[in-house]
């Protein structure tokens, strides 16, 4: 029974040499091979033989103090992995072998960690519901005809159904906080910067939307993971150091009383969200409440016209060069949401951008104010409970229409846009027994902060002990 045990229980036990890395391994390998059929959620996968093969080898090892000594990850989609495909789901993809790995995947196996796999993205990474055409759809661990969101669905799947004790994923517009609030799980996004990564033909103009981030079944395991992948890399000009290590980041009891939370809910009527999601959102803030942290909501209004329209502006500009640096020609082969993205992207001029910058910088000042009042601020992690697997994103929330295939994902924006790290964390499940989360946000750059609550509410609501029943 890994699955339910933390990962530092299961690097104890192979360090004294009570579990072998090839019972760990195997043990993984078998629970995917009864599971995931059914999930979709670990899509490519290395040789079993020589996966078997390299936990021997670590087993010979008279080292074993590395800290992912062992255990077995698979690695989202969108990154590299030398000796497996990197596709993005995109049928153009197929067959692309990379000649080095992704920074932070160099860092799992120097760290001692067994790279299996691959798993499942939405195609090229855009949108928010994990389905592409070379691998279909993944499914919501709790409800098999379900979304599992995106684009990081598969990782937070695998985590969840205990085929991986802990998975990396990518978030530009929720993409590992979305796919954790389906999944009861906690997904995390960090300062941009934080972990380095390849930014090849980043425009210098745009800030940084997109960071790599990861997926737990607790904070705990989160910790064990980010001290090993976060810090300052010479090839990447926009990673930094943190001054701390997040295994060691903890809030006392009494330094509860001291907390206070601000509750930005809908963002006074400007976000369209299930009335059940802010419900449960608030339900769980009010037993927080109860431990004698300080719940209000901020007085001081926020401009999310501006917000939206920077986000869109800088998202499809973004986009739009992450395509020409592809070498995508035939810009009709991507999906509905690429191809707008890519459409927007081409006739944004520099004025737009400028003026997207300057409506980022007046958002940055509203919310710096909100912060000289609160600690850390909570929102919900979805805005829709999961839908239909096989569409491609949702059209309707209360029963209105929605004018882009992505105003779903607003609540992900001021995060984004704003380079806040934040994390969700479970708020339970609704009466058909679909999970949701709620995000909590840190100012930028107090990343051991935000870890360090998550904890503390893991401890107060136990919600890694609820897991699906396989």
């Amino acid at each position: 029974m890994l699955e339910n045990k933390k990962i530092q229980e299961i690097i104890t036990h192979i360090h004294k040499n009570e579990l072998s890395v090839k019972e760990v391994v195997q043990y993984y390998l078998d629970r995917i091979k009864k599971i995931n059929p059914s999930l979709n959620a670990i899509i490519l996968q290395k040789d079993e033989k020589k996966i078997i093969s390299e936990a021997e080898e670590k087993d010979k090892s008279k080292d074993k103090s590395k800290s992912l000594f062992g255990l077995p990850i698979a690695v989202k989609d969108l990154s590299d992995v030398v000796g497996i495909e990197t596709t993005y789901g995109f049928p153009g993809y197929k067959n692309n072998y990379p000649k080095q790995n992704s920074f932070f995947v160099d860092l799992l196996i120097k760290n001692g960690a067994i790279i299996i796999g691959k798993t499942n993205s939405a195609e090229l990474g855009v949108g928010g519901h994990t389905i592409n055409r070379l691998f279909g759809p993944t499914s919501n661990v709790y409800d098999l005809k379900k979304s599992a969101a995106g684009s990081s669905g598969g990782a937070s799947t695998a985590v969840a159904a205990g085929l991986l004790p802990f998975a990396d994923g990518t978030d530009q517009m929720g993409s590992c906080r979305g796919p954790a609030a389906y999944s009861n799980t906690y997904g995390f996004r960090p300062t941009p910067g934080l972990i380095a990564s390849s930014r090849i033909g980043h425009n210098s103009k745009l800030p940084l939307l997109t960071t790599p981030g990861c997926f737990s079944k607790n904070p705990e395991d989160m910790s064990i993971m980010l001290d090993v992948i976060v810090g300052k890399n010479p090839s990447d000009s926009y990673s930094f150091n943190l001054d701390g290590k997040f295994k060691e980041a903890l809030i006392k009891d009494k330094d509860l009383s001291n907390m206070k939370i601000g509750w930005l809910s809908n963002m006074n009527n400007k976000y369209n969200i299930e009335h059940e999601i802010l419900d449960m959102c608030e339900n769980s803030l009010k037993k927080l409440n109860n431990e004698n942290i300080i719940i209000d909501n901020p007085k001081s209004g926020f401009n999310t016209d501006d917000l939206w329209n920077s986000w869109t502006v800088l998202r499809s500009k973004s986009i739009y060069n992450d395509t020409i640096n592809m070498g995508i020609k035939d810009i009709d082969s991507m999906t509905y949401q690429a191809i707008w993205e890519y459409k927007k992207g081409s006739v944004i001029n520099l004025e737009n951008i400028e003026l997207a910058i300057s409506q980022k910088k007046s958002c940055l000042h509203q919310i710096n104010k909100i912060f000289e009042n609160f600690d850390l601020l909570a929102l919900p992690s979805a805005q829709i409970f999961p839908f239909d697997k096989q569409i491609q994103y949702p059209t309707k929330i209360n029963n209105i229409e929605l004018d882009t295939y992505h105003r779903w994902l607003e609540v992900f924006v001021l995060s984004s846009l704003l380079e806040l790290p934040t994390i969700t964390v479970p708020v339970g499940f609704n009466k058909y027994n679909l999970p949701m989360g709620m995000q909590i946000i840190g100012k930028k750059g107090d990343d051991l902060r935000v870890i360090a609550f998550a904890k503390k509410y893991e401890e107060i609501f136990n919600y890694s002990n609820i897991t699906p029943k396989y």
